[in-house]
């Protein structure tokens, strides 16, 4: 598969994973009190709502020129602490929405594999589109649940962290925010990618592949 090719099937998974990931996050919110992203549009399901053109546009073709790798982020959803009963706790569970809304779309990129390989043979035009599609849509969203659990700010990880630790070591945490880019990028160059999350990606596509049949 070419360049051109990986970016026509890549294109639909990529701009889904990260944009339901942040209307997760407004959805939950709404849920526990607070109606800033609803306000604003931003539980949408249209992508154009979340997109950021850094980390929406720019980032990815930046990424897919020199790597033939796509990644990039939307416009993080605004939250509101103030209009939240239990904050910190609140927050955790906003965090975990993202993460969880990526597992969700993994299992159903899975399927949609799944049911590309039981189409019959006078489809393969059809099919064999669909299941690469499949394939970026598990392993991309299988990466993005795995980096946003890591427990660095500003990724979800982080609010679930400050949730279990007691409030002062919480607030030293959130202080950090301001730094955790640079570290995660400090991280990628010291290995994150190549020890903890390429691994772990390889593992729970290896479990999906499995569960779904998709040898």
């Amino acid at each position: 598969m070419n360049k051109i090719q990986l970016l026509a099937v890549s294109i639909i998974p990529l701009v889904f994973a990260i944009t339901l990931h942040e209307a997760a996050h407004g959805w939950m919110a709404n849920r526990l009190g607070d109606s800033t992203a609803k306000m604003l549009g931003r539980l949408s399901l249209n992508p154009i709502r979340h997109i950021d053109p850094v980390g929406t546009i720019l980032v990815p073709m930046v990424m897919f020129a020199l790597s033939g790798f796509i990644f990039g982020w939307a416009k993080p959803v605004p939250v509101n602490t103030r209009n939240l009963q239990h904050p910190r706790r609140d927050m955790a569970a906003v965090a975990v929405a993202g993460p969880a809304a990526n597992l969700l779309m993994a299992l159903i990129w899975a399927v949609i594999w799944k049911l590309a390989y039981l189409l019959p043979g006078s489809l393969a035009s059809m099919a064999v589109p669909l299941a690469l599609m499949g394939q970026v849509g598990v392993f991309f969203n299988l990466i993005l649940m795995i980096l946003n659990i890591l427990p660095i700010p500003p990724l979800d990880g982080s609010r679930i962290l400050a949730w279990l630790l007691p409030p002062r070591m919480a607030m030293m945490l959130d202080q950090m925010e301001g730094y955790g880019t640079f570290v995660i990028i400090a991280l990628l160059f010291l290995g994150l990618w190549q020890y903890i999350i390429h691994p772990a990606t390889t593992f729970f596509t290896g479990l999906i592949i499995q569960i779904f049949g998709l040898h």
